[in-house]
């Protein structure tokens, strides 16, 4: 073999080693990480739990089963998610004590502010607004203020999911104050404190 075709092979071969790898790393797929969970945008959900009048049992027979619609935006900026919500509920008659009787909390809106701290696709929150209540009449009252402005202060969890959909478990508390009744031992004002645990579903568009 003569010097000249050795020299072409030898340098043929060093060719080969040297683009064989990059050849071999251009065609070996590339993996590219996924998108972070985003909780932007606007949603709409339905939720169901309990209203109640005291603690520590939210199953007491004096309390009555919620349920209802949500609707809201979320605006996240890092880690943080600030949004507002207004909801409405059907609260089932969860009974409160008044002078002389009884009163039913029968419906709710609410118009709430939103902020927590997301853990990708984890959310706590807080959340602060006010309400309005629909009370009913209860045993031996003649008569109650029927709807009633308050404030509501809660708290939760909200779990996203594939797909826009999430569920979220809440807690709130509404304080009314100023209730007016009458019943037998004559008319008063009293401050309702309420509580409500409920678990919903939300889906994000």
């Amino acid at each position: 073999m003569s010097s000249r075709v050795k020299i072409v092979l030898t340098a043929a071969g060093l060719a080969f080693c040297l683009l064989g790898p990059a050849m071999a790393a251009d065609l070996s797929p590339t993996y590219n990480d996924p998108p972070a969970f985003q909780w932007s945008g606007a949603y709409v959900g339905v939720h169901g739990g309990t209203a109640f009048t005291g603690m520590p049992n939210p199953f007491a027979g004096r309390n009555g089963f919620s349920g209802g619609v949500q609707a809201g935006y979320n605006q996240q900026m890092g880690p943080a998610v600030l949004g507002a919500e207004i909801e409405g509920s059907y609260l089932g008659g969860a009974e409160h004590d008044v002078r002389g009787g009884k009163i039913k909390e029968k419906w709710r809106g609410a118009a709430k502010a939103k902020a927590g701290l997301s853990f990708d696709q984890t959310l706590l929150f807080g959340t602060g607004g006010v309400a309005l209540t629909k009370f009913d009449k209860g045993d031996n009252v003649s008569s109650t203020d029927e709807w009633k402005v308050g404030y509501l202060l809660g708290a939760g969890i909200e779990q996203g999911f594939a797909g826009g959909l999430s569920a979220k478990v809440e807690y709130d508390y509404v304080r009314t104050p100023g209730v007016e009744t009458t019943s037998a031992l004559g008319t008063s004002k009293t401050t309702i404190g309420s509580h409500e645990l409920k678990a919903g579903i939300n889906y994000r568009f």
